[in-house]
């Protein structure tokens, strides 16, 4: 894995974060309006705005297909999450839960991270040697530098899944936001029982494209019901950016 650049992608990774994780960027907020298809689309990311000319011109831009990788002996993702409110926001791109303080999260080789929000794409935004899943959940995490790491689980239809149930219920109806008092979630509960990874450096896979993110995608998908991804997809029917050309990129996997 390359190591990231420092003080020049700073700025420009906190802006992303902030897009990232506030609550419902509805498209009447006076910011720039994109969405995923049509004249908004990915495509046109880069014009919507100055601020978006990563999305047209960076060159580890996310998701893409992982159709190859190098083997190695790589560190494990210590997970250690902690109970979060049951906190569901409708951003107007996806439906997204926000972590509390003390939430938890993630090391990796001594690296520590902590989860700041979880979201959804439909279809994986990920491919694996072509093949896409029925759902992804996009797991965002920030280090004391202010770097991000990202851990995708990918979903694949099948078994009712019952850490989705109660944030799927929840989806915000004729308002942004949804809490559910008493209501907490672990979010380890989402993870597969193997927790094998690909992994890369890549970029935020909205606007405004920010680089410098570190990717890992679990191996092993989880399931949910065909049901349950109807769900989802009657708010979000296709928020799913296309793959991205990899550009040299060297892509690792652990050996498992």
């Amino acid at each position: 894995m390359q190591r990231f650049a420092k003080s020049s992608a700073l700025t420009a990774l906190l802006s992303g974060l902030l897009l990232t994780t506030a609550p419902a960027a509805r498209a009447d907020s006076g910011s720039p309006h994109w969405s995923y298809s049509g004249e908004n689309g990915p495509d046109h990311w880069a014009s919507e705005d100055p601020a978006f000319a990563t999305c047209g011109v960076g060159k580890r831009q996310s998701p893409i297909d992982i159709k190859s990788a190098v083997a190695k002996s790589l560190p494990p993702i210590e997970f250690a999450y902690q109970p979060t409110p049951l906190t569901v926001t409708d951003t107007g791109h996806s439906m997204q839960v926000n972590a509390a303080t003390g939430s938890g999260g993630i090391t990796v080789g001594g690296e520590h991270y902590d989860l700041l929000q979880f979201h959804f794409h439909r279809p994986s935004e990920e491919r694996i040697h072509g093949r896409r899943y029925a759902l992804v959940a996009h797991l965002v995490h920030r280090n004391a530098k202010g770097e991000l790491a990202v851990v995708a689980v990918l979903i694949r239809q099948g078994k009712t899944n019952a850490f989705l149930k109660p944030v799927f219920d929840s989806f915000p109806s004729g308002k942004p936001e949804t809490s559910v008092a008493g209501a907490t979630l672990q979010l380890a509960e989402l993870l597969p029982a193997q927790r094998g990874y690909y992994t890369f450096e890549g970029s935020l896979t909205t606007p405004p494209c920010t680089e410098h993110v570190r990717w890992f995608v679990l191996k092993s998908p989880v399931e949910a019901s065909a049901a349950q991804v109807q769900q989802y997809a009657a708010h979000y029917p296709d928020n799913a950016r296309p793959v991205q050309p990899l550009n040299g990129r060297l892509i690792e996997e652990t050996r498992d």
